[in-house]
């Protein structure tokens, strides 16, 4: 299962790790998936989707 979030479209970031002596080394910036149960409403039940903590969020502003 690859780290994207199902509602967004978020995926990882790539980036630098800098050490006191300035030698960058390249790390992977994940970002904060969750497994969150959500209620459907066009369907009228319960569905698992991975979501990032971000789009959490958000998506409870909107709803409410």
């Amino acid at each position: 299962m690859s780290r994207v979030c199902q509602i967004s479209g978020k995926k990882a970031n790539n980036g630098y790790s800098v050490s006191h002596s300035h030698v960058k080394t390249k790390k992977k910036q994940n970002i904060n998936l969750q497994r969150k149960k959500i209620w459907s409403r066009a369907k009228g039940c319960w569905i698992r989707k991975k979501i990032s903590t971000k789009a959490i969020k958000s998506f409870y502003k909107v709803d409410l």
